[in-house]
């Protein structure tokens, strides 16, 4: 008789690690951190302590983990051109200061992220994302 290896069963994730949990609470997270102005203390301590819990959740091994793909496809390749892109002409505009003729994207953000409702909608795809690293 050929001894079988018992059944891989995929770890159950724990009831505050699912969708159904998280993302009302990523929600109520967003709206308490909307109600801040940006760059003020409040709303930078607020991102310090929401981004620090995700990224202390996600080195700590108590979420359970996605699959991370071998290597990047073709299409996440090319997301990172623009992404690139951005990050080195923020960079830029922020070292050399940000002026009238170049401001940094965040203050070209601002007359958007001025208004409460669109504040807390990049807030939690902000905290969606993060999310969704701390999975990996």
């Amino acid at each position: 008789m050929i001894d079988q290896p018992p059944q891989a069963a995929a770890p159950a994730a724990r009831t505050w690690a699912r969708p159904l949990v998280v993302l009302p609470a990523l929600g109520a997270c967003a709206l308490v951190g909307a109600l801040f102005p940006s760059f003020s203390k409040r709303s930078t301590f607020a991102v310090l302590l929401f981004g620090g819990l995700l990224i202390w959740l996600g080195s700590s091994g108590r979420l359970p983990r996605r699959p991370v793909p071998v290597r990047l496809t073709g299409a996440a390749t090319w997301w990172l051109v623009p992404t690139l892109f951005l990050a080195i002409v923020e960079l830029v505009n922020f070292l050399f200061g940000s002026t009238y003729q170049h401001p940094t994207l965040s203050v070209l953000l601002d007359p958007v992220l001025d208004r409460y409702p669109a504040r807390a909608a990049a807030y939690f795809a902000w905290l969606a994302g993060m999310w969704g690293l701390a999975r990996r």
